[in-house]
């Protein structure tokens, strides 16, 4: 498995927000996280990425435990993520907010860059050739003027767009992507659909994805996992899931009917 979650655990004032957690993901897959508000989706993300520290239990990601490391470190490992809400540099440019995510990948020190040195200004054109190519991932829609506007001038749904971008540009090896479809219209939701899968497949990305459009879920996932109260409470097929009594009563409230 390419990431393994083993008894994870995290506490917020007494508050369990993931309980003794055991998820697998496999290389190339496509996996949802699903489950009602407060069911632990993004903490458990925060957890991964190194955003906050776990209290118990073990993070690996080819093997290695990641606990405890910086969230530079296992961006460097491979690990890339979006956020639930954007989070992009308004003022910097569109590509400039893509360059800055393959700093990870450069190998320029402090003064290489302030002298300006032949070997810093060739890993700033290459970073610069690989943003525009992330960018140009998304068709005509990040690409030529719109390169030099600043991020804070795109629409919204290019701002999600971007984040996945600047994401993408760091080479991960697996893409965790927190509700990459919330507040589109039904045309945009589409056509991210489409581009999850396109990323799995022409850049060999392994995606864990957190989302509450079952219609986005069902188009693109190889697994379902469902979370509640920071528990795994069901796991499988979308087909699985969508009649699994468990799941229903997580999300409705009440014990399900025939």
């Amino acid at each position: 498995m390419l990431l393994e979650v083993t008894g994870l655990s995290k506490v917020f004032g007494g508050v369990t927000a993931i309980d003794d957690l055991d998820i697998a993901v496999g290389e190339g897959e496509i996996v949802s996280i699903i489950g009602p508000n407060g069911a632990g989706k993004t903490t458990l993300f925060n957890l991964m990425t190194g955003m906050i520290l776990a209290d118990g239990g073990k993070i690996l990601f080819d093997g290695r435990d990641i606990v405890g490391m910086r969230p530079s470190q296992i961006l460097h490992l491979g690990i890339a993520r979006t956020f639930q809400n954007v989070r992009l540099f308004p003022e910097m440019s569109v590509r400039e907010n893509v360059m800055l995510a393959r700093h990870c990948r450069t190998k320029s020190g402090v003064l290489r860059s302030i002298l300006r040195l032949p070997s810093f200004r060739k890993e700033e054109e290459e970073t610069k050739k690989r943003a525009e190519e992330a960018l140009g991932f998304f068709g005509k829609r990040l690409v030529g003027y719109r390169f030099d506007q600043p991020a804070a001038s795109l629409s919204y749904a290019n701002r999600r767009r971007l984040e996945i971008a600047r994401a993408m540009a760091s080479d991960p090896r697996i893409l965790l992507l927190d509700e990459p479809t919330a507040g589109m219209n039904p045309r945009e939701t589409k056509e991210l659909t489409e581009l999850v899968g396109k990323i799995r497949e022409e850049k060999s990305i392994t995606i864990v994805m957190i989302e509450h459009d079952m219609q986005v879920v069902r188009g693109v996932s190889d697994r379902v996992i469902v979370l509640d109260y920071g528990r795994k409470i069901a796991e499988g097929s979308y087909a699985e899931i969508a009649g699994n009594e468990r799941v229903i009563e997580a999300y409705l409230g009440t014990k399900a009917t025939t």
